[in-house]
């Protein structure tokens, strides 16, 4: 049974790859399967799933999805079983070529640590980044390894699932998208919210199947005029309709605080154009004409990716514009190589070698190479510092010389100028665009000609940490703020030292010791620098010294900073949560940041110093925790309620004032048993907006209530607060 599943998968795969392999790659590829076959044996992966038919299903879909060629199929079929092989790496290499092992050595060595249980997640990335310096494929079979994880999660042991779906959002999903694989980042999202979010997640997968015959109905009649008029023209084109994926409508309603029906742009319409190279991007621009004069755009949703492609060499023209019955529909507009390239990333390059290829992708190693290495490995900013950098847009400006620059949306003359060079930033008071004075926080536009004032006596300040949004800026001038700190702190230490040696008080550990517990401080530093800036006096210091002395070195209570006293969980949750591997000796309590409820899905987490919190996961602070520290992620779940145990919930109520709605909500919570703890409202310009505080028995309660508060005629909206 295993040897025909596995022929029948090798068949597969040479089916998918039959348009990126030569006829002689097909015996390099049986090879490549016999030895890690032979390796593997029966040995299973995460998800349940034979190691053996998890490394093919790798490289199917690096062949079928990524249109990756022999190498990289080859590298897939042995990334699970390169260490165990019964051949030497000389033979490897003879086999198989000298690029296939430097690929594997690659995929090896960022695989070395155990990610999903290792407290240094941020040096986890930071090796899987910089193994893109050695070959781009690495981190492409890294992906894809990972997508085909998640779409198997389900076979996973529950207590992995989470921390996984968590690190694939966290990392993984940003990382495909600066890399170009839009599909792939997409998937990535949408499997994570499924096991994160998943009220949220089947919420929007039943309402998209309920809208589906109508959204085709529509995409069908804005279509038809577009179709007739391009084959008028004389255009070779194919019309795709993409409905938005289940992560960005949610992402949507929850930034805009909209529900589901007010998320305009659901679906978008793609027009694929078969052109010559040297011709496309005015056949775009002709199209995008034509789609035009049918109908009515908004300037302001114009986005040319064509003319300056972003960095991932992503190229095509958007635009939105008003279809039938009044509804918005984005429009997509690109060429053959344009869509494969948007489609397959960065490997649909090595297609279309005489265009510029990953010459932006050099550039974006280059700016993420500095942040590598001028952040502290266990630096808890990093991760957040690479996220914001992976999904930012982009400006383009020019140097008084025409060079062009490309920096993130939203930066400032102070990140132009620190990009440039980090002596120009450190030093600059201004710059002139476009011929005029503008101030360090002028945020850049599209085109502007950028020069730099500078000045010899300019230091860097703490207040341009929140004026720079790169960051490569951010990272210079907190190494320069550190540095000045350093410097004012040893000035501090020697003065201290000076007054302690003329009130005869000998300097020592116990004193430093003594004034840090004083004041609160952190670290002897801190003390130092309040001491040279003059933030602490030092007649003051002399008489607590001095004071402390006379009572035998006792500190006066209160002066020493004591931990939060930890809070007990009342002994009557015990009997509705069954916690797995519970640690011993540690109490456990609902978090107050989600209040969870009997019926939510949770997670335990070891805190430092408060035991065990059960969180939501849909928390808002479940992704970074998940993220941060899987180690510490405990699997806990509802057992039967004790009866009359009651749990703390919020929701907020918006809707249109009118006299009687405060007694009509009242009277639903009444119908339900439940307790109202407290009810704020207010009325204003006609509307109303509620937040009630309730007690309820467990989430069907709760969901109960929101569906019979929202069915009140004038109410508009209902939520559940996470507090």
């Amino acid at each position: 049974m295993r040897t025909q599943k596995l022929y029948s998968g090798y068949k597969g795969l040479l089916l998918v790859a039959k348009n990126t392999i030569a006829p002689g790659d097909t015996k390099k590829i049986r090879k490549a399967l016999d030895l890690a076959a032979s390796a593997c044996g029966d040995n299973v992966t995460l998800t349940g799933e034979l190691q053996i038919q998890h490394a093919l299903s790798v490289a199917r879909i690096v062949a079928e999805e990524m249109g990756l060629g022999v190498t990289s199929i080859v590298t897939a079929i042995l990334h699970d079983s390169y260490n165990k092989l019964d051949i030497s790496t000389k033979e490897l290499e003879k086999e198989f070529g000298s690029k296939v092992v430097e690929i594997l050595d690659g995929f090896s060595r960022i695989t070395g640590i155990d990610s999903m249980h290792s407290s240094y997640q941020a040096e986890n990335f930071r090796k899987l980044l910089l193994s893109l310096a050695d070959d781009v494929r690495v981190i492409l079979i890294k992906l894809v390894e990972r997508l085909e994880y998640m779409r198997n999660l389900d076979n996973a042991p529950e207590k992995e699932r989470m921390p996984m779906a968590s690190e694939t959002y966290f990392l993984y999903a940003p990382l495909a998208h600066r890399l170009g694989f839009y599909n792939i980042k997409s998937e990535m999202e949408d499997l994570s919210i499924k096991y994160l979010e998943p009220e949220q997640y089947r919420f929007i997968e039943n309402r998209l199947k309920q809208t589906t015959a109508s959204r085709n109905r529509l995409i069908r009649e804005f279509s038809a005029p577009i179709q007739e008029k391009l084959e008028k023209t004389g255009f070779r084109f194919t019309i795709k309709s993409r409905t938005k994926s289940i992560h960005s409508i949610m992402t949507k309603m929850k930034k805009q605080g909209v529900e589901f029906e007010e998320v305009f742009d659901i679906f978008a319409v793609r027009i694929i154009i078969d052109s010559e190279n040297n011709n496309d991007k005015a056949d775009c621009w002709r199209v995008y004409s034509i789609v035009t004069d049918l109908y009515q755009p908004n300037p302001s949703r114009l986005r040319d990716w064509i003319s300056v492609p972003k960095s991932n060499g992503y190229e095509s023209l958007h635009t939105t514009v008003i279809g039938p019955r009044g509804r918005w529909v984005e429009v997509q507009i690109r060429s053959r190589r344009m869509d494969e390239i948007a489609e397959k990333g960065l490997a649909a390059h090595f297609k279309y070698k005489g265009l510029k290829g990953e010459g932006g992708l050099d550039t974006w190693l280059t700016k993420i190479r500095e942040l590598l290495e001028s952040s502290d490995k266990e630096d808890k900013e990093f991760l957040d510092n690479v996220r914001s950098g992976l999904y930012t847009d982009e400006v383009f400006v020019f140097t008084p010389k025409g060079d062009l620059r490309q920096l993130p949306a939203g930066a400032t003359v102070l990140d132009f100028a620190f990009d440039i060079h980090t002596a120009l930033g450190s030093s600059c008071v201004g710059g002139k665009v476009n011929g005029k004075n503008v101030p360090l926080r002028y945020v850049l536009q599209n085109g502007d000609h950028v020069d730099v004032i500078r000045s010899k006596n300019q230091r860097p300040k703490r207040d341009w940490l929140s004026i720079v949004v790169t960051n490569k800026a951010r990272t210079k001038i907190k190494l320069a703020l550190n540095e000045e700190r350093a410097k004012a702190a040893a000035e501090g230490k020697e003065i201290l030292m000076r007054r302690l040696k003329n009130w005869k008080i000998p300097y020592g550990d116990t004193i430093i010791q003594r004034l840090i517990n004083h004041y609160n401080f952190k670290t002897a530093q801190d003390l130092y620098y309040s001491i040279e800036s003059g933030k602490l006096e030092l007649l003051e210091i002399k008489d607590i010294l001095l004071k402390e002395e006379s009572t035998g070195g006792v500190i006066p209570p209160g002066t020493i900073s004591e931990k939060e006293t930890r809070e007990l969980f009342e002994s009557q949750f015990s009997d509705f949560l069954s916690i797995e591997d519970k640690v011993e000796g540690l109490d456990y309590k609902l978090s107050k940041c989600c209040n969870p409820v009997p019926g939510d899905s949770i997670f335990g987490f070891v805190t430092i110093s408060e035991g065990i919190k059960i969180h939501r996961t849909a928390c808002p602070n479940a992704h970074n925790m998940l993220a941060r520290y899987p180690y510490r992620v405990i699997s806990a779940r509802w057992t039967k309620s004790k009866s009359g145990t009651s749990f703390i919930a919020t929701i907020k109520v918006t809707g249109v004032e009118d006299i009687g709605i405060v007694n009509k909500i009242s009277e639903v919570i009444t119908g339900f048993n439940a307790t109202v703890r407290s009810f704020n409202y207010n009325m204003e310009e006609g509307m109303f907006e509620g937040t009630i505080n309730l007690l309820v028995a467990n989430n069907d309660m709760l969901y109960g209530i929101i569906r019979k508060i929202h069915s009140i005629k004038g109410i508009l909206k209902v939520n559940r607060q996470n507090n």
